[in-house]
């Protein structure tokens, strides 16, 4: 049996993620899952709600990911590669991160759903901190890595890493920064033995 929501937030999640928030309709969105407009409203009888269903999707499947990172990683750099992964499949894709696509709308969302997207992002870097914390603590992430304010910029630059290489030089280029992101946060000295961690 056809699961008609399920399959409206899959095509929904790709059309922001491409186009961004005010760049799609319902009518594109009927047109892509072939229904009529009148049952999307049925399931989604705003564009604000399927918005806010879209970012908590998309929140739970990152929080899925981040909990089996931390459970299969014991190396915070590792567990930094690993998260950075998680982005590789957008640019594979051509996809913008459906948070930052939204968040480049700012005032023009409504104020619920730029709470929604705050507290992913705020989550994210909660997450980070974490993770670069213990790794300062283990010796594997060097002390000058402040925690906050280097959660904060290493999700900057993968988001900024996600929208510059979807023009330039694709995964390869993403993979590129992603090793060099992780390479500046181990300690002087210290480099990387494993080949296989993006």
């Amino acid at each position: 049996m056809r699961d008609t929501r399920a399959e409206l937030l899959l095509q929904a999640e790709t059309l922001v993620r491409r186009r961004g928030y005010a760049g799609f309709s319902y009518a594109d969105l009927a047109e892509t899952v072939r229904i009529r407009k009148a049952s999307i409203h049925h399931h989604f009888p705003t564009k604000s709600d399927l918005a806010h269903a879209l970012v908590a999707a998309y929140d739970a499947r990152y929080d899925a990911a981040l909990a089996e990172i931390r459970a299969g990683e014991p190396d915070a750099i590792e567990r930094i590669a690993a998260y950075g992964a998680l982005y590789l499949g957008g640019v594979e894709a051509g996809l913008g991160c459906l948070c930052a696509v939204l968040a480049i709308e700012g005032d023009a969302l409504p104020a619920t759903l730029r709470a929604d997207i705050a507290r992913f992002f705020e989550k994210h870097i909660a997450w980070l901190e974490g993770v670069l914390a213990e790794g300062v603590a283990a010796g594997s992430v060097r002390v000058s890595a402040e925690p906050r304010a280097t959660a904060r910029m290493v999700v900057a630059a993968l988001e900024g890493a996600l929208l510059m290489e979807r023009l330039l030089a694709g995964p390869e280029g993403f993979r590129g920064t992603l090793a060099a992101l992780c390479d500046g946060l181990r300690p002087a000295g210290v480099s990387s033995d494993r080949t296989d961690t993006i």
